[in-house]
Protein backbone atom coordinates (compact mmCIF):
# COMPACT_ATOMS: atom_id res chain seq x y z
CA UNK A 1 0.00 0.00 0.00
CA UNK A 2 2.74 2.46 1.00
CA UNK A 3 6.40 2.26 0.05
CA UNK A 4 9.30 4.49 1.10
CA UNK A 5 12.79 4.13 -0.29
CA UNK A 6 15.92 6.02 0.82
CA UNK A 7 14.01 8.98 2.27
CA UNK A 8 16.20 11.79 3.63
CA UNK A 9 15.60 15.31 4.91
CA UNK A 10 18.05 17.68 6.56
CA UNK A 11 17.71 21.09 8.18
CA UNK A 12 20.93 23.02 7.76
CA UNK A 13 23.67 20.54 8.50
CA UNK A 14 21.53 18.26 10.65
CA UNK A 15 19.74 15.25 9.21
CA UNK A 16 16.24 14.80 10.64
CA UNK A 17 15.84 11.67 8.51
CA UNK A 18 18.59 9.73 6.73
CA UNK A 19 17.99 7.03 4.08
CA UNK A 20 14.83 5.64 5.68
CA UNK A 21 13.09 2.80 3.85
CA UNK A 22 9.91 1.00 4.84
CA UNK A 23 6.84 -0.68 3.39
CA UNK A 24 3.32 -1.02 4.74
CA UNK A 25 1.04 -3.79 3.59
CA UNK A 26 -2.63 -3.27 2.83
CA UNK A 27 -4.58 -3.49 6.10
CA UNK A 28 -1.48 -3.39 8.30
CA UNK A 29 -0.94 -1.16 11.33
CA UNK A 30 2.71 -0.12 11.48
CA UNK A 31 3.79 1.45 14.76
CA UNK A 32 6.67 3.94 14.67
CA UNK A 33 8.52 4.71 17.89
CA UNK A 34 11.73 6.42 18.92
CA UNK A 35 13.14 8.93 21.41
CA UNK A 36 12.48 12.66 21.09
CA UNK A 37 14.17 14.02 17.98
CA UNK A 38 14.26 10.62 16.28
CA UNK A 39 12.55 11.92 13.12
CA UNK A 40 9.06 10.50 13.57
CA UNK A 41 7.11 13.71 12.88
CA UNK A 42 9.45 14.57 10.01
CA UNK A 43 8.64 11.22 8.44
CA UNK A 44 4.89 11.88 8.67
CA UNK A 45 5.30 15.41 7.24
CA UNK A 46 7.23 13.97 4.30
CA UNK A 47 4.56 11.33 3.63
CA UNK A 48 1.70 13.85 3.83
CA UNK A 49 3.54 16.41 1.71
CA UNK A 50 3.98 19.13 4.32
CA UNK A 51 7.74 18.75 3.87
CA UNK A 52 9.70 18.01 0.69
CA UNK A 53 12.39 15.28 0.86
CA UNK A 54 15.98 15.98 -0.09
CA UNK A 55 16.25 12.47 -1.47
CA UNK A 56 14.22 9.28 -1.77
CA UNK A 57 10.83 8.20 -3.09
CA UNK A 58 7.32 7.66 -1.68
CA UNK A 59 4.79 5.45 -3.46
CA UNK A 60 1.11 4.84 -2.77
CA UNK A 61 -0.38 1.76 -4.41
CA UNK A 62 2.77 1.58 -6.53
CA UNK A 63 2.54 5.17 -7.85
CA UNK A 64 4.99 7.89 -6.82
CA UNK A 65 3.49 10.72 -4.78
CA UNK A 66 6.62 12.44 -3.44
CA UNK A 67 6.31 15.19 -6.07
CA UNK A 68 2.68 15.99 -5.26
CA UNK A 69 1.41 18.80 -3.00
CA UNK A 70 -0.46 17.88 0.22
CA UNK A 71 -3.97 18.34 -1.22
CA UNK A 72 -3.22 15.99 -4.12
CA UNK A 73 -1.85 13.34 -1.76
CA UNK A 74 -5.01 13.71 0.33
CA UNK A 75 -7.13 13.29 -2.80
CA UNK A 76 -5.25 10.07 -3.60
CA UNK A 77 -5.84 8.65 -0.13
CA UNK A 78 -3.28 9.95 2.39
CA UNK A 79 -5.02 11.21 5.53
CA UNK A 80 -3.39 12.46 8.73
CA UNK A 81 -4.59 13.04 12.29
CA UNK A 82 -2.29 15.52 14.00
CA UNK A 83 -1.32 15.59 17.66
CA UNK A 84 -3.26 18.75 18.50
CA UNK A 85 -7.06 18.78 18.45
CA UNK A 86 -7.53 20.65 15.18
CA UNK A 87 -11.18 21.52 14.77
CA UNK A 88 -13.08 24.21 12.89
CA UNK A 89 -14.58 26.44 15.55
CA UNK A 90 -18.05 27.82 15.06
CA UNK A 91 -19.11 24.66 13.23
CA UNK A 92 -21.01 21.59 14.34
CA UNK A 93 -19.48 18.16 14.75
CA UNK A 94 -21.13 17.00 11.52
CA UNK A 95 -19.96 20.06 9.57
CA UNK A 96 -16.39 19.48 10.78
CA UNK A 97 -16.46 15.95 9.45
CA UNK A 98 -18.03 17.00 6.14
CA UNK A 99 -14.99 19.21 5.46
CA UNK A 100 -12.87 16.08 5.20
CA UNK A 101 -14.95 14.65 2.35
CA UNK A 102 -14.90 17.72 0.09
CA UNK A 103 -11.46 16.83 -1.28
CA UNK A 104 -12.94 13.94 -3.28
CA UNK A 105 -15.80 15.89 -4.87
CA UNK A 106 -15.98 16.97 -8.52
CA UNK A 107 -18.23 20.03 -8.36
CA UNK A 108 -16.65 23.48 -8.56
CA UNK A 109 -17.38 26.97 -7.30
CA UNK A 110 -19.98 27.76 -9.96
CA UNK A 111 -21.78 24.47 -9.28
CA UNK A 112 -22.13 25.58 -5.66
CA UNK A 113 -23.30 29.08 -6.60
CA UNK A 114 -25.86 27.78 -9.13
CA UNK A 115 -26.77 24.78 -6.96
CA UNK A 116 -26.50 22.43 -9.89
CA UNK A 117 -27.72 18.80 -9.67
CA UNK A 118 -24.07 17.66 -9.38
CA UNK A 119 -23.52 19.93 -6.39
CA UNK A 120 -26.74 18.82 -4.70
CA UNK A 121 -25.98 15.13 -5.23
CA UNK A 122 -22.42 15.36 -3.96
CA UNK A 123 -23.47 17.39 -0.92
CA UNK A 124 -25.94 14.62 0.00
CA UNK A 125 -23.18 12.04 -0.46
CA UNK A 126 -20.80 14.07 1.70
CA UNK A 127 -23.37 14.39 4.48
CA UNK A 128 -24.09 10.65 4.36
CA UNK A 129 -20.38 9.73 4.47
CA UNK A 130 -19.82 12.15 7.35
CA UNK A 131 -22.64 10.56 9.35
CA UNK A 132 -21.22 7.11 8.63
CA UNK A 133 -17.77 8.25 9.80
CA UNK A 134 -19.25 9.66 13.01
CA UNK A 135 -20.96 6.33 13.65
CA UNK A 136 -17.62 4.54 13.25
CA UNK A 137 -16.04 6.63 16.01
CA UNK A 138 -19.09 6.60 18.29
CA UNK A 139 -20.11 10.25 17.84
CA UNK A 140 -23.21 9.75 15.71
CA UNK A 141 -25.51 11.19 18.40
CA UNK A 142 -23.46 14.41 18.64
CA UNK A 143 -23.59 15.59 15.04
CA UNK A 144 -25.53 18.77 15.85
CA UNK A 145 -23.35 19.72 18.82
CA UNK A 146 -20.72 22.45 18.64
CA UNK A 147 -17.36 20.83 17.89
CA UNK A 148 -15.51 23.04 20.37
CA UNK A 149 -17.84 21.92 23.19
CA UNK A 150 -16.55 18.35 23.03
CA UNK A 151 -13.95 17.15 25.55
CA UNK A 152 -10.47 16.49 24.22
CA UNK A 153 -10.94 12.75 23.79
CA UNK A 154 -14.03 13.23 21.62
CA UNK A 155 -12.34 16.03 19.66
CA UNK A 156 -9.57 13.56 18.83
CA UNK A 157 -12.20 11.03 17.69
CA UNK A 158 -13.78 13.81 15.63
CA UNK A 159 -10.46 14.29 13.84
CA UNK A 160 -10.39 10.59 13.03
CA UNK A 161 -13.96 10.78 11.70
CA UNK A 162 -13.00 13.71 9.47
CA UNK A 163 -10.11 11.67 8.08
CA UNK A 164 -12.36 8.63 7.55
CA UNK A 165 -14.93 10.69 5.62
CA UNK A 166 -12.29 11.13 2.90
CA UNK A 167 -12.16 7.33 2.42
CA UNK A 168 -8.37 7.16 3.00
CA UNK A 169 -6.09 4.46 1.68
CA UNK A 170 -3.60 5.20 4.47
CA UNK A 171 -4.28 6.90 7.80
CA UNK A 172 -1.35 8.58 9.59
CA UNK A 173 -1.86 8.95 13.33
CA UNK A 174 0.62 11.43 14.85
CA UNK A 175 0.60 10.93 18.65
CA UNK A 176 -3.21 10.67 18.78
CA UNK A 177 -3.29 9.74 22.48
CA UNK A 178 -1.17 12.71 23.59
CA UNK A 179 -2.81 14.66 26.42
CA UNK A 180 -5.66 12.21 26.92
CA UNK A 181 -6.71 11.00 30.36
CA UNK A 182 -6.61 7.28 31.15
CA UNK A 183 -10.26 6.67 30.23
CA UNK A 184 -10.01 8.71 27.04
CA UNK A 185 -6.80 6.92 26.11
CA UNK A 186 -8.48 3.55 26.59
CA UNK A 187 -11.49 4.57 24.48
CA UNK A 188 -9.23 5.91 21.73
CA UNK A 189 -7.18 2.73 21.76
CA UNK A 190 -10.39 0.71 21.30
CA UNK A 191 -11.34 2.94 18.35
CA UNK A 192 -8.00 2.31 16.61
CA UNK A 193 -8.37 -1.41 17.24
CA UNK A 194 -11.82 -1.39 15.59
CA UNK A 195 -10.40 0.38 12.52
CA UNK A 196 -7.56 -2.13 12.43
CA UNK A 197 -9.99 -5.05 12.48
CA UNK A 198 -11.88 -3.46 9.57
CA UNK A 199 -8.68 -3.52 7.52
CA UNK A 200 -7.72 0.16 7.39
CA UNK A 201 -4.01 0.67 6.66
CA UNK A 202 -2.48 2.84 9.40
CA UNK A 203 0.83 4.26 10.59
CA UNK A 204 0.90 5.14 14.29
CA UNK A 205 3.47 7.44 15.89
CA UNK A 206 3.12 7.47 19.65
CA UNK A 207 5.32 7.97 22.73
CA UNK A 208 3.25 5.44 24.68
CA UNK A 209 5.26 2.34 23.79
CA UNK A 210 2.83 0.03 25.59
CA UNK A 211 -0.06 1.35 23.47
CA UNK A 212 1.94 0.95 20.24
CA UNK A 213 2.99 -2.56 21.23
CA UNK A 214 -0.61 -3.54 21.94
CA UNK A 215 -2.05 -2.17 18.69
CA UNK A 216 0.63 -2.72 16.05
CA UNK A 217 1.15 -5.63 13.70
CA UNK A 218 4.75 -4.51 13.25
CA UNK A 219 6.96 -1.80 14.75
CA UNK A 220 9.69 0.34 13.20
CA UNK A 221 12.12 2.15 15.50
CA UNK A 222 13.87 5.42 14.59
CA UNK A 223 16.81 7.00 16.39
CA UNK A 224 18.63 10.14 15.23
CA UNK A 225 16.82 9.95 11.89
CA UNK A 226 17.76 6.36 11.06
CA UNK A 227 15.98 3.01 11.30
CA UNK A 228 17.63 0.98 14.07
CA UNK A 229 15.12 -1.88 14.33
CA UNK A 230 12.02 -3.32 12.69
CA UNK A 231 9.93 -6.35 13.60
CA UNK A 232 7.11 -7.79 15.65
CA UNK A 233 6.16 -6.04 18.92
CA UNK A 234 7.60 -8.98 20.85
CA UNK A 235 10.95 -8.79 19.06
CA UNK A 236 11.18 -5.00 19.39
CA UNK A 237 10.63 -5.12 23.17
CA UNK A 238 13.66 -7.43 23.48
CA UNK A 239 15.90 -5.61 21.00
CA UNK A 240 19.07 -4.34 22.71
CA UNK A 241 19.53 -1.43 20.29
CA UNK A 242 16.00 -0.22 21.06
CA UNK A 243 16.51 -0.51 24.80
CA UNK A 244 19.78 1.41 24.52
CA UNK A 245 18.14 4.16 22.44
CA UNK A 246 15.48 4.73 25.11
CA UNK A 247 17.54 4.22 28.27
CA UNK A 248 21.03 5.19 27.12
CA UNK A 249 23.89 2.82 26.43
CA UNK A 250 25.51 3.46 29.82
CA UNK A 251 22.39 2.34 31.66
CA UNK A 252 22.02 -0.84 29.63
CA UNK A 253 25.67 -1.89 29.84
Amino acid sequence: MLGIQGLSRHFGGVYALRRVSLSVRDGELLGIIGPNGAGKSTLFNLISGHLVPDDGTITLRGERIDGLPPHERARRGVAIVFQGARIFRGMTVLQNVMVGAHGRTRHGFMDAVLRTPLHAREEREIRDSAREALAQVGLDSLGDHSAESLPLGQQRSLQVARALSAAPAVLLLDEPASGLRAGERRAFSELIERLRVKGLTMLLVEHDVALVTRLSDRILVLDLGEVIAEGSPEAICKNEAVIAAYLGASQTA
